[in-house]
């Protein structure tokens, strides 16, 4: 499973850009990492691991603004399709290390 997490915070003031530096430093800490500016990603063993994450986002929740979360399978994220301007060379996201069981 992938989490995506998309926001929209308002960086109006200095209290909202502090709110703002903190949820994104949260999202880090909690193991997301950066696809788009205001998008982040994760990848969640099980839909219960995905569930304790969305816990964890909705307790950090700042005081403003919009934050949504989608949960994909690791079959829908790999059918994602990026592309970049012709002069920008970007390589792609690495591959999470997957937990292999015999």
């Amino acid at each position: 499973m992938w989490l995506i997490v998309f926001f929209d915070l308002p960086t109006n003031s200095a209290k909202d850009k502090k709110e703002y530096i903190r949820f994104r430093k949260f999202l880090l800490e909690d193991g997301f990492t950066m696809m788009q500016y205001s998008v982040y990603i994760r990848h969640s063993a099980s839909r219960e691991n995905a569930e304790v994450h969305i816990n964890r986002i909705k307790s950090s929740l700042p005081e403003n603004g919009t934050i949504s979360v989608l949960i994909i399978t690791d079959k829908q994220f790999g059918d994602i399709q990026n592309f970049w301007g012709r002069k920008t060379t970007k390589p792609p996201l690495p591959t999470p290390k997957q937990l292999e069981m015999f």
